[in-house]
Parts: C-alpha cells; sequence; structure tokens
C-alpha cells in the first residue's frame, strides 16, 4: 500500500499482497487457457477484498472524522464501513435506502452494522436516488446530525477507491493476461484496470442492469488519473436479472464451483462473474496461452443469499 494507508496497515493487518492460487478447471484447459483465483477475500475477515481497496485510502483522508455513506438494506458496503469504524474507533453513520425500513425490524445486515456501532438514518428512495445532487446531500447530513462527517459514496466509488484498487492490478501486473472482476459501482474495475498498465486487460462484469457502468468508470478514471487509464470492457450478459437476483441455472453453476474447486461461492457479485468467464472460455473468447485471473472479491453475504428472480 501507498504511505498514505501505513497507519491502517499497522492497526488492520491486512494480508497484502492477497494470494493467488492456480484453479485445475476443465473448461479452461481444454481450451488451453490457466485460470488463477486471486483471493481478495482473504485480505481481511471484515474488510474483505474490494471494500478494504476502497475504503483505505478514504478512510486516511477521514482521519478520524465520523464517516457517512449509503447503502441498501443488504450492503456490504454498509457493513464494512461499520466494521472499520469498530475496528479504528470512529463514528460511523450509515444512509439506508428505503424510509419504510425504520419501523421494521433490523434484518441480520443492518443488525451486524448498528452492533459495530453504526448509526442508521433510513431515508425515502426518491432522496436515496437524487442524493448526489448538493442540496439533496446537504438535506441528509442535516437530518443525519453530519455536518462534519467525511462523505463516502454508495459502493465507496470514488477517486481515492479507484486510486486503491490500482494497487490490485499492480500485484497482477505480468502475471496475468486477462483479470476478471464483478462490478457494482465501477470504482475496483477503474482501479484495476490502471494498475495492469499495458499488457493486461481487465473485463468487468456488472451485477447490475442498466449500462450505465462504461460512463462511471470513465469518469472515475479522469477523476482519480487524469483520463483513461489501461485497456478494459465490460460484458453485460450475466446480472441474471438485476443487482441481488439469480437465477437456477446461476445457483447450479455456484454449487458446481463450490465442489470443484472447494471455494465459497458469493452470488451477488463473485457468482456471476465467474460464470462470465467460464462462459468466455467455452465459447473461445480467450486465446491459447491466456492466463486469466478471477479476482474473488468477498464471501457470502451475511443474512443469507440473493432471491431468484
Amino acid at each position: 500500500m501507498t504511505r498514505e494507508a501505513l497507519d491502517l496497515t499497522a492497526v488492520l493487518r491486512p494480508r497484502l499482497p492477497s494470494p493467488l492460487q492456480p484453479a485445475e478447471d476443465e473448461r479452461f484447459a481444454r481450451r488451453g487457457v490457466r485460470l488463477l483465483l486471486k483471493r481478495d477475500d482473504l485480505i481481511h475477515p471484515d474488510l474483505p477484498g474490494n471494500k478494504w481497496r476502497k475504503l483505505a485510502l478514504n478512510l486516511r483522508a477521514a482521519a478520524g472524522r465520523p464517516v457517512l455513506t449509503f447503502g441498501g438494506a443488504y450492503s456490504n458496503h454498509l457493513r464494512a464501513t461499520a466494521a472499520a469504524g469498530r475496528l479504528l474507533g470512529f463514528p460511523t453513520i450509515g444512509v439506508v435506502r428505503g424510509d419504510e425500513l425504520a419501523a421494521r425490524p433490523l434484518n441480520p445486515s443492518l443488525a451486524r452494522c448498528a452492533r459495530d456501532g453504526m448509526r442508521l438514518v433510513f431515508v425515502d428512495r426518491a432522496a436515496y436516488r437524487a442524493k448526489d445532487d448538493p442540496q439533496v446531500l446537504a438535506g441528509i447530513l442535516r437530518r443525519a446530525e453530519a455536518g462534519d462527517a467525511y462523505v463516502v459514496p454508495e459502493g465507496g466509488s470514488n477517486a481515492l477507491a479507484a486510486r486503491g484498487c490500482a494497487e490490485l492490478g499492480r500485484e497482477l501486473h505480468c502475471l496475468a493476461d486477462v483479470v476478471g472482476v464483478a462490478c457494482g459501482t465501477g470504482g475496483t474495475l477503474a482501479g484495476l484496470a490502471a494498475g495492469l498498465g499495458e499488457g493486461g486487460r481487465a473485463l468487468g462484469f456488472p451485477v447490475l442492469k442498466g449500462g450505465f457502468l462504461t460512463e462511471a468508470v470513465r469518469s472515475l478514471q479522469t477523476e482519480a488519473f487524469g483520463g483513461p487509464a489501461g485497456h478494459w470492457s465490460l460484458d453485460e450478459r450475466f446480472h441474471c436479472g438485476g443487482y441481488a437476483r439469480t437465477t437456477p441455472e446461476l445457483d447450479a453453476f455456484a454449487a458446481d464451483f463450490e465442489s470443484r474447486h472447494r471455494l465459497p461461492v458469493e452470488r451477488v457479485y463473485v457468482a456471476k462473474m465467474l460464470l462470465g468467464l467460464t462462459t468466455l472460455a467455452e465459447e473461445g473468447a480467450f486465446a491459447r496461452g491466456t492466463t486469466v485471473v478471477a479476482v474473488i472479491t468477498g464471501h457470502e453475504d451475511v443474512g443469507g443469499r440473493p432471491k431468484a428472480r
């Protein structure tokens, strides 16, 4: 990590670089393709994968101030931010999409956030969608009584997050021809591509519908690196109906991958990325001799698996 994050590493002791493990899989091997697993899920038990990489520089910039961030009812990002606050001793505020949830018992994910000391603020969905508007954000900050808070966007994706994720690319430089990663808000892909540099290609698999990530990644790279960085592309075919949705086919694939490789496969993000890479291999999209790395960004969600569509 950079000097800016050294104080965090001393306290949290992340496992960096994360392990890079071979995965013998005939669906790749018969095409002459080598598959490796980048085990970012092993970086830290409470801040696994891209959560550590996105948050580290943001937490350093917050310098102990309260951190306010956003997420849905099952947000991995909210849980990681709450855990960081507990471990490092700073206040956290989670702005949760859906004011109707305030009257309901907390689900296991939000209950974990609360146990870690996060103060939860529930806002209506219209305000949540408009949270990037400065006036709407100012209103949310007033309601949360958090005018002095350091604000981290939904999913943790901003310029500092992209710079943190560039370390992932640097760890894989000259070790991979293609690196696959699941995408929610685009920060991991933006940084990964920049860190890989010449000779490597980052391939993102969006877990949401909408086709909005191309512009989001471009914007993040401009903000973080001053312009386009690295070689990257998106494959939009594997969202399985949208965020936190799955299909019987995806569940069957994930269960089979778990059996083959003795690896728990998180369904919201990781399973869709692995399905995408495997499908591309079987389609002959990778030339013989290609080394493909699958980034395992996290472990199974608290509160159960996503619903089928």
